[in-house]
């Protein structure tokens, strides 16, 4: 059976990790290493093993996940490149960009790089994943797999696409909760209790979400689909039409994309 090691054991990697064990990877075949007593610690509840450095951990391992804060990356890959041979590494650190990696490790590693959502925390997340040409299709099997313990993941055939992946999916959550947060203001504004609106929108929402998910419709026929001539919804709609919305998300999509491109250029 495939090892995996996490290379630092904040959040994501847990919902990771817990993902894995859920769908049946046995515990015993991933290793965790983290600086912080509280993140290994958590792991060890789940029965995972715990490295003492990260050497011990990649020696280990035929996968590494980085789950570290993307200022660290390159000092990490420097300190265990020695031990990367033959190995697929697979990065969550959001910015860092393939070639950069390559620069810190042995020639031809297989290095896979990915871009998940905060969902991924409650098992619902979207995870965009780039693959170098390095990585073979076992590789790449093994990366959706663990990607997919924690939602759904796709590939993306040109690692730029990963911007544009960052400003849809990875910062998405953060918008629907704005509109989250705007109705509630709404509700209340309207007369409705804090508790009543709060119940109000987020089942609206979760209702709305699975709708989309499950039905063969696109989300524009459904929007249709509850939208009667001269009624209540055809007046948001148009009120929200008539303010630009289509453009506001346009441009607040294209606003995270350029800022992620940006971000990889720094690093």
């Amino acid at each position: 059976m495939t090892s995996i090691a996490f290379l630092g054991a904040g959040n994501i990697a847990q919902a990771i990790m817990g993902g894995l064990i859920e769908n049946g990877f046995a515990p015993e075949h991933i290793i965790a290493c983290d600086p912080v007593k509280a993140c290994t610690d958590r792991a060890r509840e789940k029965g995972i093993m715990i490295a003492g450095n990260n050497d011990e951990a990649v020696e280990r391992s035929d996968v590494i996940l980085l789950c570290v804060k993307p200022n660290i990356v390159t000092a990490l890959l420097d300190a265990i490149r020695v031990n990367l041979e033959n190995k697929l590494l697979i990065s969550v650190a959001a910015g860092i960009t393939t070639s950069s990696m390559a620069a810190s490790v042995p020639a031809g590693t297989a290095i896979v790089r990915c871009m998940p959502n905060t969902p991924a925390l409650v098992q619902t997340g979207m995870t965009g994943m780039f693959a170098t040409k390095d990585v073979a299709s076992t590789q790449k099997s093994a990366a959706e797999h663990i990607l997919s313990a924690v939602g759904k993941a796709l590939w993306v055939e040109n690692e730029s696409d990963l911007d544009a992946v960052t400003a849809v999916s990875g910062s998405g959550p953060a918008y629907f909760f704005l509109l989250m947060e705007s109705m509630i203001n709404a509700a209340r504004a309207q007369g409705l209790n804090a508790e009543v609106s709060h119940q109000l929108v987020l089942q609206t929402a979760l209702g709305a979400a699975r709708m989309a998910a499950e039905s063969p419709l696109d989300p524009a026929t459904l929007r249709k689909q509850v939208t009667s001539p001269g009624g209540t919804t055809q007046a948001a709609i148009e009120h929200f039409q008539g303010k630009g919305f289509e453009k506001i998300v346009d441009g607040a999509v294209d606003a995270a994309r350029i800022r992620s491109v940006e971000l990889s250029d720094e690093d």
